[in-house]
């Protein structure tokens, strides 16, 4: 082939490869570490098409407990994180490796169980329904994953005064598993289980299951969003994150979380502050 013609040739592919080039570098996304109880309700679906839609900019969840979350976000894996554990949130801040967090929005954790209630539960005193589970033999279904919800779970142990990991307490089992699976299985065994309402309410295998504990002011579940500090991660898209984090405690990102309801009932309440 004669060398002009390799050279038209060469001139083509790359005329060929610049439509390419110019999506790739017109394609607008982030990556956003989160909660499997946000993914699992169905408020994402709900969600992220409303900031798609202002701001052009679309959303890759990534839905895991809240500690492999924050886990992933700290490799530098995840531009922002939406997780629910205020505690394990301020220590990934304090360490340097998110900018400030933001509350976003809240709802609460419930205790669902058999409805003939064998052990007894029923109530609006979550230690006390957990000094039950200890001290008999129904069985528990925990997440064991390190999620904002298997937290929330091994304060309500502690505050009970049992270790039920450690003891590994008659009836209690781990599931090193997401909110919905942990629900099938508790479904599926007439087990008690600790589930944020956001999930139960979108949960349609219940079988015999009903919400036995709830109201306790212990179960208050908040939600935080985190841009990822570009200081640690010079690579995360540190602009379109905080698009991100500024539209959802915006008004139009808190409407669009009060507007998600299943069956008429709100799953989420927003509470950003001005």
């Amino acid at each position: 082939m004669k060398l002009s013609s390799v050279m038209r040739l060469a001139a083509l592919g790359l005329l060929l490869l610049l439509p390419l080039r110019a999506a790739v570098a017109q394609e607008r996304f982030i990556v956003m570490a989160s909660t499997t109880s946000t993914e699992q309700s169905g408020l994402f679906a709900h969600l992220l098409p409303a900031f798609k839609a202002a701001s052009g900019i679309d959303v890759r969840v990534v839905a895991l407990g809240t500690g492999q979350a924050l886990d992933m976000a700290r490799r530098g894996d995840a531009d922002v994180l939406f997780v629910h554990d205020p505690a394990a949130e301020e220590k990934f801040v304090a360490e340097g490796y998110g900018l400030p967090r933001r509350p976003v929005m809240y709802n609460d954790f419930v205790l669902v169980g058999p409805k003939a209630d064998p052990a007894g539960l029923k109530g609006n005193d979550i230690v006390e329904a957990f000094k039950k589970l200890g001290a008999g033999k129904a069985e528990f279904i925990s997440r064991g994953d390190k999620s904002g919800t298997h937290s929330a779970e091994l304060r309500y142990w502690k505050a009970a005064g049992i270790d039920a990991p450690a003891a590994k307490a008659a009836g209690y089992k781990e599931c090193g598993c997401g909110m919905g699976p942990a629900l099938n299985i508790a479904a599926a065994a007439n087990a008690y289980v600790l589930a944020d309402r956001g999930t139960w309410l979108s949960f349609k295998n219940r079988g015999d299951l009903g919400v036995l504990v709830e109201g306790d002011k212990r179960l208050f579940n908040p939600y935080g969003v985190i841009v990822v500090n570009p200081a640690k991660h010079p690579h995360v898209r540190k602009d379109l994150a905080q698009a991100f984090s500024d539209w959802v405690v915006s008004p139009e990102g808190q409407a669009a979380i009060a507007s998600y309801k299943i069956g008429g009932e709100q799953l989420f309440f927003p509470n950003a502050r001005p």
